[in-house]
């Protein structure tokens, strides 16, 4: 959802700091008259498992905050999507959540390894996101793997996500949980997980694509006719390495969010199962890695081997070729005094001399090999 009620006007001017939003009924009458923002996917507040609509967003943490201290069930939240967001606007939601200005920064500038961190009694957690790039025919430029960041910034009752890159859109999930209201009655953890769920899911597709690409190359290499193109396999080594950069340093900080006292214990054993996910992912592309390894010794040992039968049969030829060049080169010299010079069988004896010793060399080289 656009709108033009989202961000109040932000002076860009690093030196004065946005004040913090006045949550106020004047407060969010004048966060209406605010201009659009492009980054801005889109937000809503749910209460009960349902969607509602909100003027703003100001106006949309209040309705939930309103709602979660007459309950005794605190299950309302916000959720904010954006997509390569400015910093301004990261800095305005940052004074409307209260989030700390380091996971600001980090959010802004993306590239960020996958961390877990908390701030407060809210969560920044940091995702890569991978997904499978089509092409029609494996080359020494194609790219196969495309990168993205997810960053998600997880308190009680709201959840910001900001996400880097074109990859693996949140569109989805979002609709998932629409669908089910008994999903998103587990509040802003529950939202991480589905998120965290979805990313490890894009993880095994990949993976399994991945998986078939290598399959392909190494029938390649062992085949009878071999194209012999190293550079190919190089590059599916280089992508399976960006793989491997996106989805192992995660299993760690994920392995211990489901230890974290901030995520109630129903939910602990969720993202328990989505460790298992990954760390099956992580196996698939340590072997994946350790199999292209192979394959492109095997290529290079197979190009070489290729390259020494080349050398081998040139070989043959010119030691075949040495004979009757020899031969000629004696009878070059013009002696009086040499074999058959004055016979008049002479000529064709030489011939066949010289017919004689190149088939006897050429069948002892096809006899090892050679030829």
């Amino acid at each position: 959802m656009r709108s033009s009620l989202l961000f109040p006007r932000i002076k860009h001017v690093r030196a004065v700091r946005t004040p913090r939003p006045d949550l106020s009924a004047a407060g969010r009458t004048n966060a209406q008259c605010v201009p659009p923002s492009d980054s801005l996917v889109e937000y809503a507040a749910y209460v009960d498992g349902k969607k509602i609509h909100a003027l703003g967003i100001v106006d949309a943490l209040e309705l939930v905050r309103e709602h979660n201290a007459a309950e005794e069930k605190a299950n309302a939240f916000v959720w904010v999507g954006l997509h390569e967001p400015d910093a301004p606007e990261v800095e305005w939601l940052a004074e409307v959540f209260a989030l700390h200005p380091l996971a600001v920064e980090d959010a802004v500038k993306a590239h960020q390894r996958p961390k877990v961190e908390r701030y407060g009694d809210s969560l920044f957690v940091v995702l890569k996101t991978v997904a499978y790039l089509d092409h029609d025919v494996l080359t020494a430029t194609s790219e196969i793997i495309g990168t993205g960041e997810i960053m998600a910034f997880v308190g009680p009752d709201f959840v910001v996500t900001v996400r880097h890159g074109t990859h693996c859109p949140l569109t989805e999930v979002r609709e998932r949980l629409e669908d089910k209201p008994k999903l998103l009655n587990r509040g802003p953890t529950g939202v991480l997980h589905a998120i965290a769920d979805h990313v490890v899911d894009k993880y095994l597709t990949v993976a399994d694509l991945m998986q078939t690409e290598l399959e392909d190359v190494e029938a390649m290499v062992f085949a009878d006719v071999s194209a012999r193109d190293i550079g190919r396999i190089y590059n599916l080594k280089r992508e399976m390495i960006e793989m491997k950069r996106s989805v192992m340093p995660l299993q760690s900080p994920l392995a211990t969010l489901a230890q974290r006292r901030m995520i109630p214990s129903e939910m602990r054993e969720y993202f328990r199962d989505v460790v298992d996910h990954l760390a099956r992912v992580c196996e698939q592309v340590e072997s994946s890695n350790e199999l292209c390894n192979s394959v492109l010794q095997a290529a290079l040992a197979r190009s070489n081997a290729l390259a020494n039968e080349d050398m081998r049969k040139i070989s043959s030829w010119v030691a075949i070729m040495a004979v009757p060049t020899m031969i000629a080169g004696i009878y070059g010299m013009n002696f009086d005094h040499m074999p058959e010079v004055k016979s008049v069988f002479g000529y064709p004896i030489v011939l066949g001399v010289m017919a004689l010793a190149c088939t006897l060399l050429y069948r002892g080289f096809r006899r090892n090999g050679w030829l």
